[in-house]
């Protein structure tokens, strides 16, 4: 072939590639002015049917918010002052007395529960803003006039109530709502006294020397390491180590609280009650995947003294421009509203709009038994059946909410937590990674890398953001024995 031949082919090439691109960006704005107006829709639409199922008429949370002011000065311990709670554009307010506004915890709230900028609204909002301007200056001098002191943050008024309930010990919900499953298997939790999470332990007949914890990612369960690496392990490894693997609050068997906000700071928490405590655990390696790995992060933070090793599989660690806002530059990056490839769609979809996630959480969740055996019809390989165990056995606001406060709320502190990993935590750190991974991209680990350069980054040819895991178990069992061995021996 030819000099020129080549340079036509290449020339060629990159006209195809700028008109896809084009065309993508078209239709993109098309499905997805079309998908904001479905939003809309739904939400009233669901707003409609929990106000008839449930006797309980809910503001839709993408559109109203409430303000909540700090009064009043100092005080100490649970005195710090009224939290005066009021619906933005009302009169009247409701103020809850004698709590600490430490309690409410809004660091630990992602602002794109309800900040997610979208076409429709983003054209909206210019005449909006402009009818709107000359209104909020005149009241913001009136406020200066009369010497207003109180501080005011925005939040959406679904969060408010939820906080306000979980502060009075209040279930704001029923235990199952209309739209989630009420099977058994989804509601095991609501039976059992142990308010904790569900852990499948394999442990040597005599006492273990080590500890695993297993941290699953998003939307999955921890079948996806007892059925891929638990029956793969050595027996040397089995007779060693304790495996612990948990589902996380709000996916598979483990509880599902509808009043849960599922912070980073909760989830953390259950584990720390559920794992460490109830198995007594002292020193530990984790294996995390994608989500997994944010929490893996935390709790080494929190326990830098127990971790022996850390083990990343596709962490979620972005590097965020200077400037930007961390949470909405996540949230573009994992859900940027192309229709193509087709896991950005199916990501975008899923990550900002909250009401056409709720459907097909309701088609898919609430149905999952039938789903199940359609699959078993289908299919007899087992892999597929278990992965569908976390895919579609959760909650629409566990999945929700735990997207948007920990993968986009903990943007802004994974730095930090990386940082105390590289300077204080004396730890073996491994990071793998599928080439073909279309959901986290390769250039994550590679930032993990470059925050902690003793991390060993590992890129696996021909994998994607399972099957690093799935398919090749028995090699990546002997990958962690040979990571434990080693950290061990240091």
């Amino acid at each position: 072939m030819g000099l020129s031949e080549m340079d036509v082919m290449c020339k060629t090439r990159s006209v195809l590639m700028l008109v896809g691109g084009v065309l993508n960006v078209a239709v993109s704005f098309v499905v997805f002015c079309f998908l904001d107006l479905v939003d809309l829709v739904l939400c009233f639409v669901y707003k409609l049917l929990d106000f008839c199922i449930e006797s309980e008429w809910k503001k839709p949370g993408c559109f109203s918010k409430e303000a909540i002011n700090y009064g009043g000065g100092g005080g100490s311990g649970g005195g710090g002052g009224m939290i005066i709670v009021s619906e933005q554009g009302e009169t009247e307010s409701e103020v809850v007395c004698g709590l600490s506004s430490n309690k409410l915890q809004f660091e630990e709230i992602s602002d794109t529960l309800y900040s997610r900028p979208s076409i429709v609204t983003e054209v909206s909002k210019l005449t909006v803003d402009k009818l709107k301007l000359d209104a909020d200056i005149v009241q913001s001098n009136d406020q200066m006039k009369k010497g207003a002191a109180r501080s005011t943050i925005t939040v959406n008024s679904t969060i408010v109530k939820m906080l306000k309930g979980r502060m009075i010990g209040q279930h704001l919900y029923p235990m199952t709502r209309w739209s989630d499953c009420d099977c058994h298997f989804c509601n095991a939790w609501t039976y059992s006294t142990k308010d904790t999470l569900f852990v499948k332990a394999e442990s040597p007949k005599d006492k273990a020397k080590e500890d695993v914890l297993f941290i699953h990612g998003f939307v999955s369960s921890s079948a996806f390491w007892t059925e891929t690496l638990f029956p793969n392990f050595s027996s040397k490894a089995k007779s060693t180590y304790r495996f612990l693997a948990v589902d996380l609050l709000g996916f598979a068997r483990s509880p599902k609280p509808n009043d849960s906000l599922y912070t980073l700071r909760e989830h953390v928490e259950m584990i720390e009650k559920s794992v460490l405590e109830a198995y007594k655990v002292g020193s530990f390696h984790i294996v995390a995947h994608s989500l997994g790995c944010i929490l893996a992060l935390a709790i080494a933070v929190k326990h830098p003294g127990s971790v022996k090793s850390l083990t990343l599989l596709a962490p979620p660690y972005y590097q965020v421009p200077k400037g930007e806002s961390t949470t909405q530059y996540v949230m573009r990056r994992v859900a940027p509203q192309r229709v193509w490839p087709p896991m950005a769609f199916c990501a975008s979809v899923g990550g900002r709009y909250e009401h056409i996630a709720r459907t097909v959480s309701l088609i898919l969740c609430k149905n999952h038994r039938s789903w199940d055996f359609l699959f078993k019809l289908i299919t007899r390989d087992r892999v597929r059946t278990y992965l569908l165990e976390g895919f579609i056995r959760h909650t629409h606001i566990a999945s929700w909410h735990t997207l948007h406060n920990v993968i986009f709320g903990t943007a802004g502190k994974l730095d930090r937590y990386l940082d105390v990993v590289r300077d204080r935590i004396d730890c073996d750190v491994n990071v793998f990674h599928g080439k073909d991974d279309e959901v986290i991209p390769l250039e994550c680990s590679y930032n993990v890398q470059r925050r902690i350069p003793r991390a060993r980054v590992k890129v696996v040819e021909n994998k994607d953001h399972i099957t690093i895991v799935v398919g090749r178990q028995k090699a990546f069992a002997r990958e962690l024995e040979e990571i434990w061995k080693k950290s061990t021996r240091n």
